[in-house]
């Protein structure tokens, strides 16, 4: 870190410290619950195919939009926060929001139409693989919020995009 982001930094740990922001990245765990609600109707949609309306209402959301719509305690200095998290977790944590986000959608598209042609078993089996998947990304951001790098490589989310 260069100088200046590193006193900012130190700066900001010390604001956050008593919140669920993490003094190590200033992200919070909370953003992932925008993904909990998805994998949730996602589940349901097997047993329960209306289910993907409600799916399709489903819209990604920014960090700072997800904290501005929720009941976080601490949203503002979340979203304030954010603007000061480092380089080098706040470039893998987007990478990785945005591969969730690239999951939903392509998993949306295949269930619909799973659903269309009233492939029942295709159906469940391409819902389990998806959740699998975003359960995946969403450990990989929680550990970045939580300060490790690992990252999904694009490379194997687009493996399973590819798979029919």
């Amino acid at each position: 870190m260069a100088p200046d982001e590193l006193a900012d930094f130190h700066a900001w740990r010390q604001r956050v410290v008593g919140t669920n922001i993490s003094d190590k990245t200033l992200l919070a765990t909370d953003y992932l619950n925008h993904f909990n609600e998805i994998v949730m109707l996602i589940e349901m949609i097997p047993d329960m195919p209306d289910m993907l309306e409600e799916c399709l209402i489903w819209q990604p959301k920014s960090y700072s939009e997800h904290f501005r719509d929720s009941g976080f305690s601490d949203k503002d200095l979340a979203i304030e926060a954010y603007g000061h998290v480092p380089a080098k977790f706040k470039r893998p944590f987007e990478d990785t929001i945005a591969q969730a986000h690239q999951v939903v959608r392509h998993t949306l598209e295949r269930v619909s139409v799973d659903i269309q042609d009233g492939a029942g078993d295709k159906l469940r089996m391409d819902c389990q693989t998806s959740v699998a998947m975003i359960h995946r990304i969403i450990q990989v951001a929680n550990g970045i919020i939580h300060g490790t790098a690992h990252v999904m490589e694009q490379a194997e989310i687009d493996l399973y995009l590819s798979a029919e």
